[in-house]
């Protein structure tokens, strides 16, 4: 599967309205372009031109919006029942005094309306501009951005089938990016092909009707720039050098499947890794499986994240150990919750959680598994399963 079956659409907006009902609103105004995917399909690219889902109570779903985007509405999806249209930002009328307008019209300016992010627009691309409450007085705005987390922090099966087929291509992408893997290619170069080769064999085999809503190409496969020393950098980037015998990488694959993509990501060693490289590989394993081994529903994140931190000092590593365990993923790479000792969230059946605890030692390199893994009512489900032992990870040189 690879499609958002209908009926999961409209299992999303009657949970909605369940909360309109209970919260006493009459619309959820929503910007927030996941949240916009999430209750209609709508993939929006958040620019500086202010763009809007209202739900009504009566089940109707208007866009408000510019105009290069009208027709890519109509296209995406079929829940919408109207369409507001300004022609551009900011024009001769403020896109956010249109916005009031169209609130009056849909006489909900003596209205409740819940929001999502703000009752009016954000957006880092040098948006300005009034918020709703100061054009609609009368309008009581409500936050309800937690009450619509809350909805998305439990996964449905068939999100969690979408992140299962995600999990087969990154598998395959990893695949890819290790036999491509060499001394002498720079980390683009490698990340370039097996994205490309990975991309082209997940489009035909999903067929005429897949693309990617999330990305440009189906399948990523990269590094991020952890090639050698630079590994020792979490979020390292980029690097200036190209690969060499003796490197530890750090990798990373995934692919888009309906906005939803697992996590995959492991260790490659360019070469017999020297003794120090597979006491440090073998040390990250067991923080991910003293993760793993305490994962289950009922505990709270913050306990994982004790068990890998006293693990961590344990086995003399807890000066390398740069950033809590994991965190939650769905349509977004990064969710609620985090498996981080001040996160108390009690774990639920349904949650989809990394669990990637990692060790950074200065001047060698990274070592980090990341696995996408669903909470389940008996324990849990990995749904990544590349190889994690150090023989399967060796690049032959």
């Amino acid at each position: 599967m690879h499609e958002i079956p209908m009926r999961e659409f409209e299992r999303r907006l009657d949970g909605l309205h369940r909360v309109m009902r209970e919260r006493g609103l009459d619309a959820v105004y929503l910007v927030n372009p996941i949240n916009m995917a999430y209750f209609v399909g709508l993939h929006y690219l958040q620019t500086e031109r202010p763009a809007a889902i209202v739900i009504h109570k009566n089940g109707e779903v208007y866009f408000f919006g510019p105009l290069l985007e009208r027709d890519h509405v109509i296209s995406q999806t079929q829940l919408i029942s109207k369409t507001y249209i300004y022609r551009d930002y900011p024009g001769e009328t403020h896109p956010m005094r249109l916005f009031a307008e169209w609130f009056r019209e849909l006489h909900l300016d003596n209205a409740v309306v819940g929001y999502d992010s703000t009752p009016g627009y954000v957006s880092h691309w040098g948006y300005r501009g009034p918020n709703l409450t100061e054009l609609l007085p009368n309008t009581k705005f409500v936050n309800v951005a937690d009450d619509i987390y809350s909805m998305r922090i439990i996964k449905s099966e068939v999100e969690i089938e979408l992140l299962r087929e995600s999990a087969k291509w990154a598998n395959l992408a990893h695949s890819l990016l290790q036999d491509y893997t060499a001394p002498g290619l720079y980390d683009y170069e490698i990340s370039l092909r097996a994205s490309l080769d990975a991309s082209i064999m997940m489009k035909k085999a999903l067929g005429p009707n897949y693309k990617p809503l999330r990305s440009e190409y189906p399948a990523y496969a990269g590094f991020r720039g952890q090639v050698g020393e630079h590994g020792a950098y979490p979020h390292s980037i980029s690097t200036e050098r190209p690969i060499r015998a003796g490197d530890v990488l750090v990798t990373g694959t995934t692919a888009d499947v309906s906005g939803y993509m697992a996590e995959l990501e492991r260790n490659l060693f360019v070469g017999r890794p020297t003794n120090d490289v597979i006491k440090y590989h073998e040390i990250a394993l067991k923080l991910q499986e003293t993760a793993l081994n305490t994962l289950r529903p009922g505990i709270k994140a913050s306990e994982v994240d004790k068990a890998v931190i006293k693990a961590a000092r344990e086995l003399g590593v807890y000066d390398y150990l740069l950033h809590h365990s994991g965190h939650g993923l769905g349509l977004e790479a990064h969710e609620a919750p985090f498996l981080d000792v001040g996160d108390d969230t009690v774990l639920r059946p349904g949650m989809v959680i990394t669990v990637e605890p990692g060790i950074y030692v200065p001047r060698l390199g990274g070592f980090r598994h990341s696995d996408t893994v669903v909470i389940r009512d008996d324990g849990i489900e990995i749904i990544t399963y590349y190889p994690r032992d150090a023989e399967s990870l060796i690049v032959e040189v």
